[in-house]
């Protein structure tokens, strides 16, 4: 018998677990069923960290786990580093898009985000190497935003959660059992039979299979996104030092060492097939991605495409947002999911979430009750703007 099971070993379930375990005499697992951890999203993220959301939920959030980053030290040892690069996050608009940043910005600011306003000759003297055609105005995360490595993270939050006494299971759900108003146990698909208290699901990309085990409708879904890496002679140092930059058409660079990493989140139309993560679709980028950042930066007119990954989303077809909090008739089943694209960022201060409501029965620490599952059986979605 669990005082919580955990199911999901990414990010956000080594959040969970390494907070709840904080609390004495609780019997904590997580069940992972990826023992090498090899296809978990976690280790497929880019690592972004920001703060340019369009939700306060997000920003209070992501400012969570850049509390956690400037004591990872007290938190989990001397030498404990997840090598965060504070080079920024650069948005762009177009004329179109102008009145947007310009609203999100406020939003913000107003959570303690220090964001900056650029545009003219601004822009043109901090990133010379940006064509500025088409661009209305940008904001940049002047502090507080870049990147980390998404594994050394995880592996840290693991590391704290197993050495306090969570044990770790490797397996898959193969069936949730319950009542109409409580979860009572799971079950493996080897057999074994586990009771549990209280039953968390931070399964991720499968958030939404592991919940129709219990008879629930989570629109969480896995959504396929290409990493494309490349390089260019042309690139100056300057360039090699900036930001992750967002174009306006959606399509992203940032540096990473001497080359670059590069993406676009498709629109519905074109969602590629959530599959096997070995296949590698290259049309994205000699279509989209290359053109449109080709247009945007001189230097990579001349870019080389080095190598590519594929990653897993956890995708909230309902609002791109995070489901975080109890189910409504299953009072003990809580939800870590949906995060579309932004949970490795948030995992610390989602884990805390749902650590803080198994144990006193309410958030302490942020107030995220409008990321609760009722909005979802409500049919009411809480947007999120800055899908990136």
């Amino acid at each position: 018998m669990y005082d919580v099971v955990i199911v999901g070993g990414g990010a956000v379930g080594c959040a969970a677990a390494h907070h709840l375990t904080r609390e004495p005499g609780l019997r904590i697992a997580m069940i992972e069923r990826d023992p090498t951890y090899a296809i978990c999203s976690t280790a497929r993220s880019a690592g972004g960290v920001r703060q340019q959301f369009s939700t306060p939920e997000n920003i209070a959030l992501s400012q969570a786990t850049l509390t956690l980053l400037a004591s990872l030290q007290d938190t989990f040892g001397i030498g404990a580093d997840v090598s965060f690069r504070r080079q920024g996050y650069l948005i762009l608009a177009s004329a179109n898009g102008r009145d947007v940043l310009a609203n999100n910005l406020v939003i913000q600011r107003a959570a303690g985000a220090n964001i900056h306003w650029v545009e003219g000759e601004d822009l043109a003297s901090r990133f010379p190497w940006i064509n500025p055609n088409g661009v209305s105005a940008a904001s940049f995360g002047a502090g507080g935003e870049g990147w980390i490595d998404p594994v050394a993270l995880m592996t840290l939050l693991r590391a704290s959660a197993r050495s306090a006494g969570c044990d770790i299971i490797h397996g898959n759900v193969a069936a949730i059992h319950h009542n109409d108003h409580r979860i009572e146990a799971i079950s493996l698909d080897d057999g074994q039979r586990i009771t549990c208290g209280a039953l968390i699901n931070a399964a991720g990309a499968w958030s939404g299979a592991l919940a129709r085990l219990a008879d629930i409708d989570l629109p969480v879904e896995p959504r396929k996104r290409y990493v494309y890496v490349i390089d260019s002679r042309r690139a100056s140092e300057a360039m090699r030092a900036g930001p992750l930059t967002v174009d306006p058409s959606g399509a992203w660079l940032r540096p990473e060492g001497r080359t670059f990493i590069c993406g676009i989140s498709p629109d519905e139309a074109s969602e590629p097939s959530a599959t096997d993560l070995d296949y590698i679709d290259y049309a994205p980028f000699e279509d989209i991605v290359w053109p449109a950042l080709a247009a945007r930066i001189p230097a990579l007119e001349e870019a080389k495409l080095l190598s590519a990954w594929a990653g897993f989303y956890d995708y909230n077809t309902l609002d791109q947002n995070a489901i975080i909090g109890p189910d409504t008739r299953l009072s003990n089943f809580y939800f870590a999911n949906g995060f579309s694209g932004h949970g490795l960022q948030q995992a610390y201060g989602a884990g805390r979430a749902v650590a803080e409501l198994i144990v006193h029965g309410h958030f302490r620490t942020l107030d995220l009750t409008r990321f609760g599952y009722a909005r979802i059986a409500r049919g009411e979605p809480l947007f999120e703007l800055n899908v990136i």
